[in-house]
């Protein structure tokens, strides 16, 4: 746990460039905020909410001062089946179960997995990510229900955006944008959506209730899935953002009390009609580049965003959708790693296909949870295979041709084993067979069954079978497995035992 002074300087060593900080990932973070809860498909202040209340609670619950969390895109795209089928109330039930998930992890101490995520999959899942934002703003593109005049103000958008930082970087070119295109619009009377266009906003402070669902198993079925996903994805952007953030500052946070963090944050947002949310890799960059390290840049963000939102409400309404269109291309342009597309060329095979596959899986179930599992499951098959090819079985006879000895190199596991078995000759006849392990280590259960077969082979040929070399791990592992010195040793293992 943090010490007291630790916490307190975390808080408060940097007060100016925190307030700044998060005056600035303050005003990045409503038009976010706004355009996540329209891909979710529930009304801005939802979003909203959820920004204000995720950013003030994990500044005081969290494991990464300086990492900002709110309302998040990758989040986002999971709620929308069940937004749609089910409703807002069955939203906030899910996101107060996907905290509850949360705190379990950070209590049974979970953090540790992501040091077995390669960097193949962390790749893949943020350019799935991209994609995912990307593909969330067509409807607002969609030339059935939009006319030629968005495309102009998307195209004009995003020119600012890029453009502006080379007049200024004093202020955020985003907030450029929606400002330009809002007083367009509010001055020639342009009939394009608006964010009013798009649900209520909020116009007091959030307050306690209770997600109106039935209490029963049968809800629980039907908010579960989603809450696994949410709780995994925010967890695994979150811990992604806090790899970032560590090695951008050069200081270790805690992965465990930051699950804590994230699950308290999320589980008290859907009491206040908060959706879901988790850390943000870009407002993150944004703070620590303006001068945020410690806790009191989060909080400022969270406090400001809900003054200004809940003040200036009706001003909010007018920004047209697509100056936020914009922003959330630009945010999909900036999370895409370009760099990977260039690093299939060079590359191992191996991890090009982790990353594709994991963009491929998540782009193709929307549902960034699974693209990690089956990036994290291929990294594990060829692992394993790498491995399997550095073991090697040699052996040397003696003059007599009676005694041969079998020198075993490498890693014994279940990808090893088949090369181990094929590598003796059973029907050679001999008296004496040594097999050295010294040079090997055995693993797994596969790796003490074949060291059975063999030596009971040989036995059962006549041969006298010693077993030499065996490290501590390896003895232990097959004094508790193993069966070849155990009576009936060949009928056991033959039986599958």
């Amino acid at each position: 746990m943090t010490s007291l002074d630790t916490y307190r300087a975390e808080w408060f060593g940097n007060i100016r460039g925190d307030l700044l900080a998060g005056l600035v990932v303050a005003l990045a973070l409503i038009p976010e905020a706004i355009a996540f809860s329209i891909i979710a498909g529930v009304d801005p202040k939802v979003g909203l909410y959820a920004s204000f209340s995720i950013a003030v609670l994990i500044a005081f619950t969290g494991g990464r001062p300086g990492m900002i969390s709110a309302a998040t895109a990758a989040t986002a795209v999971l709620m929308v089946t069940l937004v749609r089928d089910y409703g807002l109330e069955y939203l906030l039930a899910a996101t107060v179960l996907a905290g509850l998930i949360q705190i379990g992890a950070g209590v049974l101490k979970l953090g540790f997995v992501m040091r077995y995520v390669s960097k193949s999959v962390m790749t893949g899942f943020v350019n799935a990510l991209a994609i995912l934002i990307f593909l969330a703003q067509l409807p607002e593109l969609d030339p059935r229900s939009v006319g030629w005049l968005t495309y102009v103000l998307v195209a004009a958008g995003l020119a600012i955006i890029y453009l502006f930082p080379l007049l200024t970087k004093a202020i955020p070119s985003p907030l450029v944008t929606i400002v330009v295109l809002t007083v367009l619009v509010m001055v020639f009377g342009w009939d394009v959506r608006t964010v009013g266009d798009m649900g209520e906003l909020p116009d007091t402070l959030p307050v306690f209730l209770i997600p109106q669902i039935p209490l029963n198993l049968e809800t629980l079925m039907i908010i579960l899935p989603y809450s696994l996903a949410i709780a995994v994805v925010g967890l695994l952007e979150s811990l992604m953002t806090q790899n970032i953030v560590d090695d951008l500052t050069d200081t270790k946070s805690d992965r465990n009390q930051e699950c804590i963090g994230q699950g308290i944050s999320n589980t008290a947002t859907g009491f206040i009609g908060g959706m879901a949310g988790c850390a943000m890799i870009g407002q993150s960059i944004i703070n620590i580049k303006s001068g945020g390290r410690g806790r009191l840049s989060c909080f400022t963000a969270g406090v400001i965003l809900l003054i200004m939102v809940v003040g200036l409400g009706d001003l909010v309404s007018q920004i047209p959708m697509p100056a936020l269109v914009a922003i959330m291309i630009m945010v999909s342009i900036g999370t895409f790693s370009w760099s990977s597309i260039k690093a299939l060329r060079t590359h191992p095979q191996s991890s090009s296909v982790v990353m594709v596959a994991t963009v491929v899986t998540v782009v193709y179930t929307h549902n960034l949870a699974i693209g990690v599992l089956v990036g994290v499951l291929l990294s594990g098959i060829f692992f394993a295979a790498k491995i399997a090819q550095l073991f090697k079985v040699t052996s040397t006879i003696s003059p007599d041709g009676r005694e041969r000895v079998y020198i075993v190199e490498g890693q014994m596991f279940y990808g090893s084993v088949e090369d181990f078995m094929e590598a003796f000759d059973f029907k050679e006849a001999l008296d004496k067979v040594i097999i050295d392990v010294s040079r090997a280590h055995i693993w797994d259960i596969s790796a003490v069954a074949a060291v059975d077969m063999v030596v009971l082979k040989f036995r059962r040929e006549g041969a006298r079978v010693d077993l030499i070399g065996m490290n501590e791990a390896s003895e232990t592992i097959v004094d508790k497995l193993g069966v070849h010195d155990k009576p009936g040793g060949l009928d056991k293992r033959t039986a599958g035992h």
